[in-house]
This record gives C-alpha cells, sequence and structure tokens, in this order.
C-alpha cells in the first residue's frame, strides 16, 4: 500500500470538489497534490505523467496568478472578477493543434529516451491535460469535457499500472466531472445574462 498515493487521492478529490465550486482554494490543493504525485508517478514508471505534474505545479501557480488578478473588486479601479465562461469557438482549432504537436512529441521523447510501456496512452493524457489546465486558468466551462476524457483514459492506465487508488479517484473525477459540467454551463449562463443586462443601454 502506498501511502503518498492515498494522500495524493485524498487531496485529488478536495481539489475536485472546490474545482466544481469555482473556488480559488482549488490553486492550493493544485499545488500540493502534483507534488505528491511527482514521486508516486516516478516510481510507477509514468514518466509523461511524472513532467505533467511538473506542468500542473507551474499551471496551478499561473492559474492561482490570474484567479488573483481578476478577484471581485472593492473599488472602481480593480478588474472585474473573471467569469466562467463558454470556451470561443475559434479557439477549438488552435487548441487542436496544440494537443496533437505535443501528443506526437511527448509520445516520440518517452518511446526514445525512457523505458515506459505506455508511450501512447501516457502521452495522450498528459497532451490533453496541458490543454485542460490552461482553459481552466481562463474558467473555460469546456475544461470539463476535456477532463472527463482525460479521466476515462486515466483510469484505465492506473488500474494497468496497479495504482488502484489513483485509478478509482479518476473513475469518480469522470462521474463528478459531469455534475461539474453542468454546473459551469449555468455559471457561464448566468455570467452572460449579467454582461448583457449590464451593457444594455439605459433608457
Amino acid at each position: 500500500m502506498d501511502y503518498l498515493e492515498i494522500v495524493g487521492t485524498a487531496i485529488g478529490v478536495a481539489y475536485l470538489y472546490l474545482e466544481y465550486k469555482a473556488s480559488i482554494w482549488l490553486w492550493i490543493a493544485g499545488i500540493i497534490m502534483p507534488a505528491v504525485y511527482l514521486v508516486v508517478y516516478y516510481r510507477a514508471g509514468l514518466y509523461a505523467d511524472f513532467g505533467i505534474n511538473v506542468y500542473y505545479l507551474l499551471a496551478s501557480f499561473y492559474g492561482l496568478a490570474c484567479w488573483l488578478k481578476s478577484s471581485p473588486a472593492t473599488d472602481k479601479d480593480k478588474e472585474p472578477e473573471l467569469p466562467v465562461r463558454r470556451t470561443p469557438v475559434h479557439l477549438y482549432p488552435r487548441l487542436a493543434v496544440v494537443f496533437l504537436v505535443l501528443f506526437v512529441a511527448i509520445a516520440m521523447i518517452l518511446i526514445e529516451f525512457t523505458d515506459s510501456n505506455v508511450p501512447w496512452a501516457d502521452s495522450f493524457t498528459t497532451a490533453l491535460s496541458i490543454v485542460a489546465m490552461w482553459m481552466l486558468a481562463k474558467k473555460y466551462a469546456e475544461q470539463w469535457l476535456v477532463w472527463i476524457l482525460i479521466d476515462i483514459v486515466s483510469s484505465g492506465l492506473y488500474v494497468y499500472k496497479s495504482l488502484y487508488f489513483t485509478a478509482a479517484l479518476y473513475a469518480v473525477y469522470a462521474v463528478i466531472a459531469i455534475f461539474g459540467y453542468r454546473k459551469w454551463l449555468q455559471l457561464a449562463k448566468t455570467n452572460q445574462c449579467c454582461q448583457s443586462m449590464t451593457s444594455s443601454p439605459k433608457p
């Protein structure tokens, strides 16, 4: 029994709840969790997942900075809170290209320089995670859809690697992410309505 894996799983549950609530505290959990999983994934030989957790650390600091910068304003001079919103359609082709480039590049690195026996699956979840973390930092609701796909693939991968606690965590992620997506869609719709009312000319 890997107690670090259990700790990482517990922090992961807290992270998911905070993400569902769109709470800024999710970034604190997002800083602690990858630090734990750096050790777990290195031991399991999941080198791309090890690398992605270095990215998670950096991305969590970036996300925290983005959300702090746009935290609820107490005066007129501060920027308004960054709202939950739908992903602009023009971003999808760009995100797809970024994913494909990362997917192939990471897989080639794993095949060439590591002894990973799951380079393509590992690369797939890693490349998608990079895209999803950026979308989360921007508060795009569709980031949940990307995480659902990541969670399903990751759960199977971790079962294969005998990381059963982590596999169970990602299975829970996949289910809760569905509710998270619905919640963020409601928030995005509410924010859009509020912005429309604010921008409407007064009679």
